[in-house]
Order: C-alpha cells, then sequence, then structure tokens
C-alpha cells in the first residue's frame, strides 16, 4: 500500500505591508511582504507576476523546467527576483533583493532553472539578503529603475549595500 505524500502549502496573505496591518500571522515568517519580479533579459523589461511564488508565472506555464542548461542551448534568459519589503526606522524600503538566473525556450517548452536555488533565495530574500551581484549589468539597471519607479521611498529608504549592488555609475 502506497502512502500519499502530504503537501506542502503557503497561506499568502496579500497586504500592503506599508499600511500597518497587524492582523492574521503576525509574528509568523509571512509571504505578504515579498514579490516576484521577472526580467525579461533581452527585452530589457521588469514586472511584478505573483505566479512565480508558485512556479506559475505567464514565463513560467506551460515549461517543463530542467537541471542542465546545456538541454536548452536556445533558452530566452530572465531573471526571478525576489523582492522583501520591510519597515525600519526611516519607513518601508526594499529589504531582501535576490535573483536567480532562469532560461526558457517556448519553441521546445522546455526550461532551464535550479528549484532549490530559486526556493534558497526567496528565503534569502525574506532573511533580509541583497544578492544580485551575479547579474548582468543591464539586468541590475533594468531591476534598479524598476524598483524606484515602482515606489521611490521604498528605494530612498534602502540601504546603500541595495543600491550600490544594483547602480555601477
Amino acid at each position: 500500500m502506497e502512502e500519499k505524500k502530504k503537501k506542502v502549502g503557503f497561506n499568502i496573505i496579500k497586504n500592503d505591508p506599508t499600511d500597518g496591518h497587524r492582523g492574521y500571522g503576525k509574528g509568523a515568517l509571512s509571504l505578504d511582504n515579498v514579490s516576484p519580479v521577472i526580467i525579461d533579459v533581452d527585452a530589457g523589461e521588469a514586472e511584478i507576476d505573483v505566479g512565480a511564488m508558485h512556479a506559475r508565472s505567464v514565463v513560467e506555464k506551460g515549461i517543463k523546467f530542467l537541471q542542465n542548461k546545456a538541454e536548452v542551448p536556445n533558452g530566452k534568459p530572465y531573471w526571478l527576483v525576489w523582492v522583501t519589503i520591510d519597515r525600519n526606522e526611516k519607513g518601508p524600503y526594499y529589504a531582501g533583493v535576490t535573483a536567480c538566473e532562469m532560461t526558457v525556450d517556448r519553441e521546445i517548452r522546455r526550461g532551464y532553472k535550479l528549484l532549490p536555488e530559486h526556493v534558497n533565495r526567496m528565503d534569502k530574500s525574506l532573511k533580509r539578503h541583497i544578492i544580485v551581484d551575479h547579474m548582468d549589468e543591464k539586468s541590475k539597471k533594468v531591476l534598479a529603475e524598476f524598483l524606484q519607479n515602482h515606489n521611490e521611498v521604498l528605494w530612498n529608504n534602502s540601504t546603500e549595500e541595495l543600491k550600490k549592488g544594483l547602480l555601477f555609475e
């Protein structure tokens, strides 16, 4: 008799982390304040896609992901960036920003990503780490502009580590 594996699911509550809400789940590690940002490297565009929380972003849908990059030689490059928002003495800010590599070849419906890396980077973002140094310069610039345009107050309140990591003037 085969025992079914128990599925682990997250209860994601969407609230504005800047509104002072302190209700359900207070004190628990919450995915409330983390958002996945997908960067299309070729197009130089970034957008939030909450579907990525469960590997169901527009980019990921219908793609079978492989762990060997060589098996997807014509994969289009993307970055999945986990952005965590928190509040400090200055106010709300981008507290954790971690990037993961991903490629997708729509034609063959295959892609490359390392799921453990994606999970670990989300965890690092939640723990207020900045991991962006491995990104290409163009994508860093796209991410910096996206974060600034999305909310200038959050950007201005963010750490020098993040700003220096993304801006290389």
